[in-house]
């Protein structure tokens, strides 16, 4: 028999992405519109293998029903698993992913959020629809010699870093396991937190969310940074305290942000939502500024991602189904 993969927050790009590898599988795929959750995990009855994405729920309680219900495994179709109850799963579930589907795709949506915040591209398409050809307001800022620290140096950072070498930028890094062979290679200074704080024009977050990093731009840290500093999150939402970061943006610490992520994002991106209120009221409050840009969680999405992505899950499953070594296997 096939084997059968339930695969949920089906969209039409993933159907069409995944459709076209599975040929080589033939996996019986079941795609589900909805983020898999306690309510409805019970579609997993007679699955062998579970797909989900970034938005999707896979606490202990739904572990414990995916086990209850024979799953033999969880193919996440994204680098992130913070998403993932991993202690419920140990030993009883194995957790595949995309450890890197499109680094470049991220890095470059990075760059394209950083420039476009810097000369107001954003606000200017807006003007100029309205016949407003002003320039009045707009002014931005040459790139080089400006000061960007980049907080994580994985390679989605090390790809950017490359990048914003070529712009004359000096730039610092933080990371818990710093590469100085890289920082060597590249030119390129490891500090501290408050010294990159301290000196950076820019700050571009590219580190996982862990109890650690949970929160790690809030009221004390935006403190301690420039006044007029830029802050982009291509990575996960609750990196920053979205609360402090409005703060920051009111009183004009922090001159503007780049967020392709949020840390309420779940029951908003990926979704239309253009004929509802927001009732979201700190999402609202970041869409009313106009030197936020906010976008879906969209870093990622280029076909080359999407491919990756699709040829990347399906092979960890298919190493799964032959009891291959999982060499993408998440493990607490």
């Amino acid at each position: 028999m096939s084997y059968k993969i339930a695969f949920f927050g089906a969209k039409p790009y993933d159907i069409a992405s995944f459709d076209k590898v599975n040929e080589k599988y033939n996996y019986d795929i079941r795609y589900y519109k909805g983020h898999l959750n306690p309510n409805n995990v019970v579609l997993t009855q007679d699955a062998d293998a579970v797909c989900i994405f970034v938005n999707d729920t896979a606490d202990a309680t739904v572990i414990n029903a995916l086990v209850e219900n024979d799953v033999k495994l969880l193919a996440l179709r994204c680098a992130g698993f913070n998403n993932v109850d991993l202690a419920a799963a140990k030993d009883k579930l194995p957790v595949v992913r995309v450890p890197a589907y499109s680094p470049y795709a991220v890095a470059e949506y990075s760059l394209a959020l950083m420039l476009s915040l810097n000369r107001k591209i954003h606000r200017a398409y807006w003007r100029t629809r309205d016949g407003n050809f002003s320039l009045n307001g707009l002014m931005g800022f040459d790139m080089h010699g400006k000061t960007i620290g980049i907080i994580g140096t994985g390679k989605i950072a090390k790809i950017l870093i490359k990048i914003l070498k070529g712009f004359g930028m000096r730039i610092l890094a933080y990371d818990v396991f710093p590469d100085h062979k890289f920082a060597e290679e590249e030119g390129i200074t490891y500090t501290t937190l408050d010294e990159l704080y301290r000196e950076s024009d820019i700050i571009s977050l590219h580190c996982p969310l862990t109890e650690e990093t949970r929160y790690l731009i809030n009221d004390s840290s935006i403190d301690k940074m420039k006044d007029g500093v830029m802050i982009i999150n291509t990575g996960r939402g609750q990196l920053i305290h979205t609360n402090a970061l409005i703060e920051g943006l009111k009183e004009k610490k922090i001159s503007a942000a780049g967020l392709d992520v949020y840390e309420e994002e779940g029951d908003y991106f990926y979704e239309d939502k253009s004929d509802k209120i927001i009732d979201d009221d700190v999402l609202a409050r970041l869409l009313s500024f106009n030197n936020v840009i906010v976008t879906s969680h969209q870093a990622f999405f280029t076909k080359e991602a999407m491919q990756n992505i699709a040829e990347t899950t399906l092979q960890n499953i298919e190493d799964f189904r032959l009891n291959r070594p999982l060499v993408n296997e998440v493990i607490l």
